[in-house]
C-alpha cells in the first residue's frame, strides 16, 4: 500500500520487467562468481552491496529505462482517458513514438527481449565470446597443472608392481613371437624393398587404433610405424593386407 515518501507507482511499473531482471540475476549468479569484497554485512544482519558491484550493476540501468518506458507511457495514457482534462494522446517523452509516426517509423513497442550477461571468465572476469567457463589464459594455467597432476600419477602407477608385471608379460611373450617366427613363411615377394617403396608410403593413412588391434601392439609403437619406424617383419604381412597390397 502508499507510504510516505515512497514511489509506489514506480514501483509497480517495475514490477511488469521483473522476469527480465531476475532473468539477468540468474544469468550473472551462474556466469559470474560472487566475490566477499562486493558485500557488507551489517550487525543487524543486513547485507548491503558494496561500491564495486553497486557501480556495474547501475550501468544496466539504461536497459530497464528502455523496457519500462512503453510500460510507463501506456499507464499515462490509460490514466489520462479516465480524466476531465481531455488529454487523449499524453506526449511520449520516454520512448519517442509520436514523432517515429510522424516520420513514418514503427512506434518503440515493449521489448520481449531479456537482457543477457556478457559471458566473462570465472577466474579472471574478462569477457569471453563463446560459451567458455574460462578465457584462454586461465584455461591454459588450469590445463597445465591438470596434466602436472595427471603426470604425476602416471609415473607413480608405472612404476608399481602391476605395471611391471605387465610389461614383463608383453615382453616374453613378444620375444617367443619373435622365436617362432619364420623368414621362410614370409612370401617370396615380400620383401624389405616392397615395404619400403609400397607398404610405408600408405602407413600414415592407417590410425593407430586399427595398427593396434590388427598388430596387437602398445598405441606408442603404432604411432611409430605411422611416423616410419619400420616394424618386425612378422607385421608386414598384416600390413599389406591391410592396405590391400599383394603381388
Amino acid at each position: 500500500m502508499d507510504t510516505i515518501n515512497r514511489d509506489s507507482l514506480a514501483c509497480d511499473l517495475m514490477e511488469a520487467i521483473r522476469p527480465d531482471v531476475d532473468a539477468y540475476v540468474l544469468d550473472r549468479i551462474l556466469k559470474q562468481p560472487l566475490k566477499r569484497n562486493w558485500f557488507f554485512e551489517e550487525r543487524n544482519g543486513n547485507c548491503r552491496l558494496m561500491a564495486d558491484l553497486a557501480s556495474q550493476l547501475a550501468e544496466t540501468t539504461s536497459m530497464w529505462a528502455r523496457l519500462v518506458a512503453p510500460l510507463a507511457e501506456w499507464t499515462v495514457k490509460a490514466i489520462a482517458s479516465t480524466t476531465k482534462v481531455g488529454i487523449t494522446t499524453p506526449a511520449t517523452r520516454l520512448t519517442q513514438n509520436h514523432k517515429r509516426e510522424i516520420r513514418g517509423g514503427s512506434s518503440f513497442g515493449v521489448s520481449k527481449s531479456s537482457v543477457t550477461l556478457q559471458n566473462v571468465c570465472r577466474d579472471c572476469g574478462t569477457p569471453i565470446i563463446n560459451a567458455n567457463e574460462k578465457c584462454r589464459v586461465c584455461s591454459t594455467k588450469e590445463s597445465k597443472q591438470r596434466l602436472t597432476k595427471i603426470a604425476t600419477q602416471g609415473r607413480v602407477i608405472s612404476r608399481s608392481s602391476n605395471a611391471q608385471a605387465k610389461r614383463s608379460e608383453t615382453q616374453i611373450a613378444n620375444q617367443m613371437n619373435i622365436r617362432e617366427w619364420s623368414a621362410s613363411n614370409q612370401p617370396s615377394w615380400l620383401t624389405a624393398e616392397f615395404y619400403v617403396e609400397k607398404i610405408k608410403p600408405q602407413i600414415s593413412s592407417l590410425s593407430c587404433s586399427s595398427i593396434t588391434s590388427q598388430l596387437a601392439v602398445s598405441r606408442g609403437y603404432a604411432g611409430e610405424i605411422r611416423q616410419g619406424r619400420v616394424p618386425h617383419p612378422r607385421h608386414w604381412q598384416t600390413l599389406a593386407k591391410i592396405l590391400r597390397l599383394s603381388e
